[in-house]
């Protein structure tokens, strides 16, 4: 799209949003449109971005990455770490009046785990047991040590939704959820907004003083960044590294950053219906050539300004669970033809799903021109980031961009595309040696033995290449001036806390 088209579009799309003009209001343009808001069911990071106004969950991250009371006061595990007790912050209540009790969040860790629409099974898979001790008290009994549980209860599956609510909807929650955050539901127009009001009732009132927030969905990065110097947003989620100069010269804008736990990849389905059927797919050696007919510097300099980190593991390069033995591998065009050759198939055809935002579609391009020069014959196919996943989900798909916004514990980071049982393990990749390292990382606490154990298994993905880590990212976003007290984390969520608007 040309960038007057865009300019129109963004002018139509500003004209079309509902005008809050309180001072208390604030809008955001997300990169995309979320999936469904319920955090059995939700996949996407702009979901979360929302769950973070609206949810809260039994423990945060503080930006400096250490575990926080939210819903959960404390907490201890048992002397032979099978077990978490945790005690929850009197006076809860969720947006329909329901109360936080033990019995609620038994409620809601049994639905994650048992529920034939979770997508949280795997992350709660080592839970036996959810017991009420008494009324505030609760205690989650492991089958095994589990390392990560922490890290699970502060990302959606520690999020709390009313009992009330769960009994009247049951799969359909997130037409109408219900949650125990600062901020509560009103409506949803699907690729248009979602609006969100403070709460009167919350637990913690005092840091919230905005009274409304609208979320808008825009892929463009161009429009989003329209919208901003309009005045018709005022924040906007993962600025383009393009246009980080832009804004920083900006007297009425300000630019925020900081490094992410998160990074983009590449995943490809190798096991996952007729689609996967295809050499990509079938041959490793195919697969192989890929990668090195890509230069991952090259990417992050052309599409990213080279703010960004080029990587090949789920951990950023130089942090404890990096293994330093498989550096980023770098571009080598003639081995790739040579693999290729080998195969028996100089000309490889695939598609790769991209979603349909600027950035997206600027690495699959780049990614395009680089893979032809080994001879891959590579289509895009750009998809709304919510379609994709189901698509993806269902197998519907041979190759497929995907952003994942990072966990602090590395199990998070790994095992969800990898193992055999990763609930984004889209192209039903399996080793078993690979999920016995992983399976033995969780079991242990301290990091000297974890670091092995992820070493290990780095050596397994890394040959079989189910998933292609491109590069690790920074969060970067630009906001009105008129917009205090943003304090950014590294899991990028917009948290509202302490934030105000002036004039």
């Amino acid at each position: 799209m040309a960038v007057a088209a865009r300019l129109l579009l963004a002018l139509a799309l500003l004209a079309g949003a509902p005008q809050i003009g309180a001072a208390a209001d604030l809008r955001i343009a997300l990169n995309e449109d979320p999936d469904l808001l319920d955090p059995a069911q939700g996949g996407s990071f702009v979901g979360r971005e929302v769950f973070a106004a609206m949810c809260d969950k039994l423990i945060d991250l503080a930006p400096d990455m250490r575990f926080v009371p939210q819903l959960a006061t404390e907490w201890s595990w048992a002397p032979d770490n099978t077990a978490l007790t945790l005690k929850l912050r009197d006076g809860v209540v969720f947006h329909d009046g329901t109360r936080l009790d033990a019995a609620a969040v038994k409620t809601n860790l049994d639905r994650y785990r048992t529920a034939p629409e979770s997508r949280r099974k795997g992350e709660v898979k080592p839970i036996a047991n959810v017991a009420v001790v008494d009324p505030l008290t609760v205690r989650i009994e492991l089958t095994q040590p589990y390392a990560p549980l922490l890290a699970v209860l502060a990302d959606r599956a520690g999020m709390m939704m009313s009992p009330t609510a769960l009994a009247a909807l049951g799969d359909k929650i997130a037409t109408g959820p219900v949650c125990a955050g600062p901020y509560r539901f009103v409506e949803r127009v699907a690729q248009e907004r979602i609006v969100l009001e403070r709460f009167d009732k919350y637990w913690n009132p005092a840091p919230y003083t905005i009274e409304r927030v609208t979320y808008t969905p825009v892929p463009d990065t161009t429009v989003r960044l329209a919208g901003l110097r309009s005045g018709g947003f005022d924040i906007i989620d993962r600025l383009s590294a393009h246009d980080v100069a832009a804004v920083k010269a900006d007297p009425a804008l300000q630019y925020v950053d900081i490094t992410a736990l998160g990074y983009n990849l590449l995943s490809i389905n190798l096991n996952n219906g007729a689609a996967a059927d295809n050499p990509l797919g079938k041959d490793k050696r195919v697969r192989e050539a890929f990668e090195l007919s890509i230069d991952r510097n090259i990417l992050n300099d052309v599409v990213f300004e080279g703010q960004f980190v080029p990587s090949n593991q789920f951990e950023a390069p130089g942090s404890r669970y990096w293994d330093a033995a498989h550096p980023v591998p770098a571009r080598d065009v003639a081995a790739a033809k040579k693999l290729l050759a080998d195969a028996g198939v100089p000309h490889p055809a695939f598609t790769l799903t991209s979603g349909n935002n600027t950035t997206d579609l600027q690495v699959a391009q780049t990614l395009q021109a680089m893979a032809a020069e080994a001879g891959f014959e590579m289509k895009i196919q750009a998809t709304e980031a919510a379609t994709m996943v189901q698509n993806n989900s269902a197998g519907n798909y041979q190759a497929a961009l995907a952003i994942w916004s990072g966990r602090p514990d590395p199990d998070g980071n790994i095992a969800i595309w990898i193992a055999c049982d990763g609930f984004l393990n889209w192209g039903k990749y399996c080793d078993p040696q690979l999920d016995k390292n992983l399976d033995d990382a969780r079991r242990t606490t301290e990091a000297a033995d974890r670091a092995k154990l992820y070493a290990n298994a780095a050596d397994i993905y890394l040959a079989a290449r189910p998933e292609l880590v491109l590069y690790h990212f920074k969060w970067l976003w630009g906001i009105s001036r008129k917009v205090g007290g943003f304090v950014p984390n590294p899991d990028g969520l917009i948290r509202l806390a302490g934030m105000k608007i002036g004039s």
